[in-house]
């Protein structure tokens, strides 16, 4: 083998490697998953070689609608909605997986501070929306009133009217500048949420994740429910409609969200031209300086 297959062998194997590796990273994240039974019922309900390549093919659609919705400057909003433990961050997170973080944002925004508790409800929302050429996924969003809010009693119910008779104005005036404007509920049921509350709570690495307003908001699962519901009926409307994941299976869920989110903007592939990398310039007066050894982290691995 002369020098410059042994050079091809080598880019190949490296090319290999650095494939494995991103593979790796979507790997980590479903044994992560099932680290204690979670989402079992996935495993057998759904092929986990049929989820993957369907997932990585998605993947692949979104980075060719990223690619649309710079090139035609499209303004892009996404919000997710759904109980505590609905699989939301889960979607949110295979979706941004292989997409340009400048294009597309996640915005999970705190508690309101005390001035924001003065401004106009919207306000705080609106300094998110995208610019052209953006795509902004919303983890929970201004539906925060009718649910969160509603439920546990941090709005009152003027508050609470006033927000149901804004929003479609509100919506319908944002997808009038040009967002491009797509609601979800993720949906699940009353005893999938209890396994996952119990999960989380034996599992010292997702224990973080359950709050008291979590465990408060198990004890009102019904009166989340009336209020989704009425959410659901005052708020679904022409231009911005919601759409329900059935969210019990979190791989079924994720595939059915990202096929349906690809399938609400018409998009094509957009050419790009060629790329060659430049050659190195070398310079003969160049020499590399050494690097001190305690600036090196401990190879412990």
């Amino acid at each position: 083998m002369n020098q410059n297959q042994d050079d091809l062998s080598q880019w190949y194997k490296r090319a290999q490697d650095e494939i494995l590796d991103d593979l790796d990273e979507e790997l980590e994240l479903e044994l992560d998953d099932q680290r204690l039974g979670d989402d079992s019922s996935s495993l057998t309900a759904i092929n986990r070689r049929f989820y993957f390549k369907e997932l990585f093919r998605l993947q692949k659609e979104l980075i060719k609608l990223q690619d649309w919705v710079v090139h035609h400057k499209l303004k892009v909003v996404v919000l997710f909605e759904g109980r505590d433990s609905a699989g939301k961050g889960g979607a949110i997170k295979r979706i941004t997986q292989r997409l340009n973080p400048r294009v597309c944002r996640v915005v999970a925004l705190s508690a309101p501070s005390e001035r924001e508790k003065t401004q106009w409800y919207f306000q705080r929302y609106i300094a998110h929306l995208p610019a052209a050429g953006e795509i902004v996924l919303f983890d929970r969003s201004w539906y925060n009133r009718a649910g969160v809010e509603r439920v546990m009693g941090f709005c009152t119910d003027d508050e609470y009217q006033e927000f149901l008779q804004t929003v479609p104005e509100f919506e319908k005036m944002i997808i009038r500048s040009g967002v491009i404007l797509i609601k979800y509920w993720f949906s699940i049921s009353d005893e999938e949420q209890y396994n996952r509350f119990t999960q989380r709570i034996n599992d010292p690495l997702k224990q973080w994740k359950l709050s008291p307003m979590d465990l408060e908001s198990r004890r009102r699962w019904e009166q989340y429910t009336k209020a989704k519901e009425m959410m659901l009926e005052k708020t679904h409307i022409s231009g911005a409609p919601w759409w329900v994941v059935a969210a019990n299976d979190k791989k079924r869920a994720r595939l059915n969200c990202i096929h349906h989110l690809l399938a609400q903007i018409p998009y094509g592939e957009i050419e790009h031209p060629h790329i060659t990398l430049p050659e190195r310039v070398h310079n003969p007066d160049y020499i590399r300086g050494p690097v001190p050894r305690e600036m090196y982290v401990p190879e412990i691995y």
